[in-house]
């Protein structure tokens, strides 16, 4: 079990937490507000079992239990959401399916300082990669910041569910981190 923790954010009471059963309303809420990520991911808005989707998939060969489910709570409210499994693709590295953050929390430095505590969290894992929808600019400009080098060719596809209608392969993001996280 992961344990929650507050966020160094000036003038702002933000919390990551794991995933509960009260937050299913919240994350089809958020869900809803970031119709723009889904419509690039996917080719369709947001449906009500995306939410429950989230809880199980998994990419191929991913073990049920390696699975961080994480919500970002700002001031009370769910602002965001992360989708991890550890030890994938090989033992000790983290793949990140979904990092979502709602349209009002994105551009004021929340998703990097969530990426940033995450990554240190991750502690001496290797590898660490994430998945970009084809096209969708703002994760890619987010993950190059972080240091992740985006590959031209398509990453793992939509892990154990079946993809959306204009759902193009999902380009990989991969972060390879030397001496232990740094």
């Amino acid at each position: 079990m992961v344990d929650a923790w507050m966020l160094d954010v000036p003038g702002e009471r933000v919390l990551v937490r794991e995933l509960g059963p009260a937050d299913e309303a919240p994350l089809i809420r958020l869900f809803e507000e970031c119709e723009d990520y889904f419509l690039a991911a996917t080719g369709l808005p947001s449906a009500p079992g995306d939410v429950q989707s989230l809880c199980y998939a998994l990419p191929e060969g991913a073990h049920p239990d390696a699975k961080v489910l994480l919500v970002l709570e700002r001031d009370g409210v769910v602002a965001g959401v992360v989708d991890a499994v550890r030890d994938h693709p090989e033992p000790g590295a983290v793949a990140v399916g979904l990092f979502l953050l709602a349209p009002w929390a994105r551009g004021r430095g929340l998703g990097h300082t969530l990426a940033r505590s995450l990554l240190a969290r991750a502690g001496n894992a290797p590898l660490v990669t994430a998945t970009v929808p084809p096209g969708w600019r703002p994760s890619e400009r987010f993950l190059e910041r972080l240091g992740f080098d985006i590959t031209p060719a398509p990453g793992p596809g939509a892990a154990n569910r079946r993809p959306g209608p204009r759902e193009g392969e999902a380009r990989r993001a991969v972060l390879r981190r030397r001496n232990g996280g740094s």
